[in-house]
């Protein structure tokens, strides 16, 4: 017998031993030296002095929970979801925007679940999100034909993430062509101000060079500030003699209107990621070849998508990015709408401010949710 299994046979019978009377005790040791070979003193002095250890459950270690995830789990998953599932620490500036609505929307709620709503960290939130985050997650082609006539009378320009006034606009065309660039098809025209993050899109039939300035006029009306710069990458929807008259003739303040390098997608960063974020995410990959499809798009574009995208959709902005050894350490600001950030602006009006704060007064962002979703529907209407 091994010294290891002699220990296990006498930690079996040392409870049993101890308890039993004079005659069962002297059984059990004559037993346990016969099957040990030990000798009798040495046996009764393990059984005499064999300490029975009990395992402890550990403590739990860290801070006792502040939250209560089954009561903040339904709010934070519908604010989560309707907000088309955020990062945690965008979810966290969205929570007192979208709070009111959802009062509205779903009935009041104690000012502790509402306190706790308002104070909880991103961390904590990744936290109770954790367990439905997994439950929910064909990239199109490139359309972009080089416009050549006017390369050489349009400026190349590569910084334009050093703009902090609002009117610098990015612009590109999104196509709803699904795995073909064959044939005629709609198109959405997305533009974003560096500066504040608001963007406007809409929709063209194809891409006519004469619709897209006439939904760059529209555009124009709708900002809250005036443009001073316009971007674009080298399309011909973009590169032609009418779009540079418009710009920069008849005018009193010229807009200034710059190209990006050919096939550099990184000069248009900025654009690039609005396309995914506020056209494809929403869109897909889909084919929109009906002319039919482009109005109804356009009533989308300029009501529930513009005003839920801006007032209510937070994105963060890069302060700073260094090299550091082998690694890039980047620093972001906070959170903020780009609604926001045109109040902070002082380069925007007042009277634009007054009429933005009097406009947010009126909006909840679940009932635009549910409009968008339900237009949404009829666009994809088989």
């Amino acid at each position: 017998m091994s010294p290891r299994s002699k220990r296990e046979y006498l930690a079996a019978i040392v409870k049993r031993y101890r308890a039993a009377s004079r005659t069962l005790k002297t059984v059990i040791l004559d037993e346990f030296c016969s099957t040990c070979g030990y000798h009798r003193k040495h046996a009764l002095r393990l059984l005499r002095t064999f300490r029975i250890f009990t395992q402890k459950v550990p403590a739990k270690r860290g801070r006792k929970p502040v939250y209560d995830p089954g009561v903040l789990l339904i709010p934070l998953k519908r604010i989560w979801k309707a907000a088309n599932l955020p990062c945690s620490k965008r979810l966290k500036a969205i929570i007192p925007l979208w709070l009111p609505g959802y009062v509205k929307t779903y009935g009041p709620i104690s000012q502790e679940t509402a306190g706790a709503l308002l104070g909880i960290s991103p961390a904590s939130l990744d936290r109770i999100l954790k367990p439905v985050r997994a439950q929910y997650t064909n990239h199109g082609r490139a359309t972009t034909k080089p416009g050549t006539l006017l390369r050489k009378h349009i400026p190349v320009k590569t910084n334009q993430w050093d703009e902090f006034r609002p009117g610098f606009l990015e612009a590109d065309t999104v196509a709803h062509c699904g795995s073909s660039t064959e044939g005629i098809y709609a198109n959405t025209l997305d533009c974003v101000d560096i500066a504040t993050g608001w963007t406007e899109q809409r929709a063209v039939w194809g891409k006519n060079y004469q619709d897209v300035i006439d939904q760059i006029k529209d555009i124009e009306r709708s900002l809250p500030f005036p443009i001073l710069g316009f971007d674009s990458d080298n399309g011909s929807e973009f590169l032609n003699h009418h779009l540079l008259r418009y710009l920069t003739e008849n005018r009193i303040r010229p807009v200034q209107f710059t190209r990006s390098r050919a096939y550099k997608k990184d000069d248009n960063a900025h654009i690039e990621q609005k396309n995914w974020t506020h056209v494809r995410q929403w869109l897909g990959y889909d084919r929109l070849d009906s002319s039919a499809l482009v109005p109804l798009m356009n009533n989308l574009y300029t009501s529930e998508w513009r005003l839920f995208l801006n007032f209510f959709c937070p994105s963060v902005k890069l302060l700073e990015k260094k090299r550091i050894a082998s690694k890039t350490v980047k620093r972001y600001d906070k959170p903020k709408t780009p609604y926001q950030r045109v109040l902070e602006s002082p380069e925007v009006s007042l009277e634009a401010k007054r009429q933005l704060k009097e406009q947010y007064k009126t909006l909840n962002p679940f009932d635009l949710r549910k409009a968008l979703e339900e237009k949404l529907k009829k666009i994809f209407k088989p």
